[in-house]
């Protein structure tokens, strides 16, 4: 009996070194974790962005021809308008009574042309008998010259008065959408001044303002693509129209980007983001979750062939959406930690895969199965 206890703790005994060993090996294995790398890139993509408000290509400012008080406005801010639709109507009252005189002057300039035709046609009579002399005859043609042109000046006026009577009705030249309005019933409101404005229906662009120390870098015609703040997911081609030549007031410079294809979803007033790309040769540039800072010295972790890695000072470009430039610090043959970097300690070494979670075969030189960014 007491040798079949002895056996049985012999058998536990034994299975229990034989598991310590294990998780021993095992623990000693899991000591050395898998840590993806890559080399930094000899390229960088440099994005900029500049928020914007989608407007129309034309818009226009829409104006009485002459001056008077705002008797009836028939639309509004938004409202779709078409082509010779009238707008809004001024008080008809002074611009009739002067039609009216002008209508009056027409009549007596007519009948004064008629007296002086019949009177010349009579002294045309008479002159051949010599009933009339010649001085005579000169001065009554001299009157109907000046009775015709009376007339045509009458005309003239009447004319002019019949257009100001029409210019009191403020009619859309352009089909469109309403986007501005700057009267009311009963304002009086000058010759000129403007009373809608109207975005013309057809092409849009967004308007975008550029600080003076970037509009160097765009040019006519570069390409760029637009996303909606509603509609963040949806990319619409686009290329630079339009760079003023100056800045305004706050110091930027609007530039114009058109739309190459125009959709239904694309709404005057939107706001919208303007996108622009630029590829830059010769900088090495790393992903962002390759890079910390210690004490505001920026740092990445770079392995050495011994698969140690070892903690490496660099000096960083502006950050970029998804890497940043290295200005100094780095080789394009190096090794760099990609991920999880805080977890990483002073030499420690590590098993280097690349993201297909293949091996990398460390070296001095550069590995032609080498992991890129």
């Amino acid at each position: 009996m007491n040798l079949a206890k002895t056996l049985i703790a012999s058998l536990i005994i034994l299975s229990s070194l034989t598991l310590w060993g294990c998780n021993r090996e095992q623990t000693t294995t899991e000591q050395v974790p898998f840590v993806m790398v890559v080399q930094p890139s000899t390229s960088l993509t440099e994005q900029k962005s500049y928020a914007g408000e989608v407007k129309a290509r034309q818009q226009t400012d829409l104006a009485f021809r002459v001056s008077g008080q705002v008797m009836q406005r028939f639309v509004d801010v938004g409202d779709q308008v078409r082509v010779g639709q009238v707008l809004a109507k001024l008080d008809v009252k002074d611009a009739q009574l002067q039609l009216n005189a002008s209508r009056a002057q027409l009549e007596s300039a007519q009948s004064a042309a008629k007296v002086a035709e019949q009177e010349l046609t009579r002294f045309k009579q008479l002159l051949p008998m010599n009933a009339v002399s010649r001085s005579q005859y000169d001065a009554m043609n001299n009157q109907y010259q000046a009775a015709l042109a009376s007339l045509k000046q009458a005309q003239s006026n009447y004319e002019v008065s019949q257009n100001q009577t029409r210019y009191n009705q403020l009619i859309a030249d352009k089909s469109g959408v309403i986007t501005a309005r700057n009267i009311e019933v009963g304002q009086v409101v000058a010759a000129g001044q403007a009373a809608y404005q109207l975005a013309i229906a057809g092409e849009r662009e967004v308007v975008i303002g550029v600080p003076e120390q970037a509009i160097n870098d765009l040019r006519i015609g570069q390409e760029a693509w637009v996303t909606l703040w509603s509609k963040p997911q949806d990319k619409f081609a686009a290329y630079v129209r339009e760079i003023s030549p100056a800045a305004d007031q706050s110091r930027t410079f609007s530039v114009k980007v058109a739309l190459k294809s125009q959709s239904q979803d694309i709404q005057l007033g939107q706001s919208a983001r303007v996108f622009f790309s630029s590829l830059q040769h010769n900088i090495l540039s790393v992903p962002l979750s390759s890079v910390s800072a210690n004490e505001q010295q920026a740092f990445v972790w770079v392995v050495h062939p011994d698969s140690r890695v070892h903690k490496v000072p660099v000096t960083l470009g502006a950050y970029g959406r998804d890497s940043v430039p290295v200005l100094s610090g780095l080789k394009p043959e190096d090794y760099i930690v990609v991920g999880g970097v805080h977890l990483l300690r002073e030499q420690q070494k590590i098993r280097p895969i690349d993201r297909e979670n293949r091996a990398v075969q460390l070296s001095s030189t550069k590995s032609a199965t080498g992991a890129k960014s």
